[in-house]
C-alpha cells in the first residue's frame, strides 16, 4: 500500500472538516445534495465527453494504483538482468531459452524469445520500443482524464453557485426558501475547488508519476537485454544499468 497517498488523503479532508468545524460549522452544512449532484455529474459528463470510451476505461483501472500501484524493483531488475548476461555469457543464447518460457513479465518474455531467436540489436530495440511507448502512452492518456476533471470541476462549481444564486434572486420575497439556495451557491463551489485540488489532480499527478516509473523500468530492461545482444560485459551491463536508479 502506498501510505503516502493513504495519509494524504485522510490529511486533505481533516483539514476541511476540522477548519468548518473550529470557525464554528457543523459537517451537516457541508453536506448538500444539489450541489453533489451539480458538480460530480458536470464534472463526469465532462470528461465523458471528452475522452474516448478506452482512456475512461482504463482510467478506473488503475485507479486502484493510488493506493496499490504496482511494485517497481528496479535494483531487482538489474541483478535479473546481469543474471541473464551471466547465462548467455556460459551458455550463449540460447540458454535463455528456459529462462524465456518461466519468466512471468511479458515484456521481458519477449525481449528474451528476441535474444534466444538471434534477432539484431536494432530489431530488438525497435520491437520493444513499441511496446513500452504504447503501454506509457495509454497510462498517461488514463491520467489525463483525471486531469481533465480537476480542470472542470471548479468551473462546474461556479455554475452551480450561479444556479443557486438565480434560485435566490428568485424567491426574495420568500424568505424560507432563501438558505437553501444560498447553500447551493457556495456549498458547490467548494466542492467544485475541493474535489479538483484536494482530489482529482493529485490523483492525476501520482498516476502519471507511476506510468512514468514503469516505463523507466522497462527502458531498463530494454538497455539491458541490447546490452547482452551486443555481448557486453555483465559487469558493465550491470555498471550501465545503475544509472536508472534513483
Amino acid at each position: 500500500m502506498d501510505v503516502l497517498s493513504l495519509i494524504g488523503i485522510i490529511m486533505a479532508f481533516v483539514a476541511i472538516i476540522g477548519g468548518n468545524y473550529l470557525e464554528g460549522g457543523h459537517l451537516g452544512a457541508l453536506a448538500n445534495g444539489p450541489a453533489a449532484l451539480i458538480v460530480i455529474g458536470g464534472t463526469v459528463g465532462a470528461a465523458l465527453l471528452q475522452s474516448p470510451m478506452s482512456a475512461f476505461k482504463r482510467a478506473l483501472q488503475i485507479l486502484v494504483w493510488i493506493l496499490f500501484p504496482p511494485r517497481v524493483d528496479l535494483a531487482g531488475g538489474i541483478d535479473r538482468v546481469v543474471g541473464w548476461s551471466l547465462t548467455a555469457r556460459k551458455e550463449g543464447l540460447l540458454g535463455l531459452e528456459g529462462v524465456a518460457d518461466a519468466e512471468p513479465d511479458s515484456y521481458s518474455r519477449k525481449g528474451l524469445q528476441l535474444l534466444v531467436d538471434g534477432a539484431e540489436p536494432e530489431a530488438i530495440r525497435s520491437i520493444l520500443e513499441v511496446d513500452f511507448y504504447t503501454q506509457e502512452s495509454r497510462d498517461v492518456e488514463a491520467a489525463k482524464v483525471f486531469e481533465s476533471m480537476g480542470g472542470y470541476a471548479p468551473t462546474i462549481g461556479i455554475i452551480g453557485a450561479v444556479m443557486g444564486l438565480i434560485h435566490v434572486m428568485g424567491n426574495l420575497a420568500d424568505p424560507s426558501q432563501l438558505g437553501s439556495g444560498i447553500a447551493v451557491a457556495f456549498v458547490a463551489t467548494i466542492y467544485g475547488v475541493a474535489s479538483a485540488n484536494l482530489i482529482l489532480l493529485p490523483i492525476a499527478a501520482k498516476l502519471k508519476s507511476v506510468a512514468l516509473r514503469q516505463s523507466r523500468y522497462r527502458e531498463m530492461l530494454l538497455e539491458g537485454i541490447l546490452s547482452i545482444a551486443e555481448g557486453e560485459n555483465p559487469r558493465s551491463i550491470e555498471l550501465k544499468l545503475h544509472g536508472f536508479m534513483d
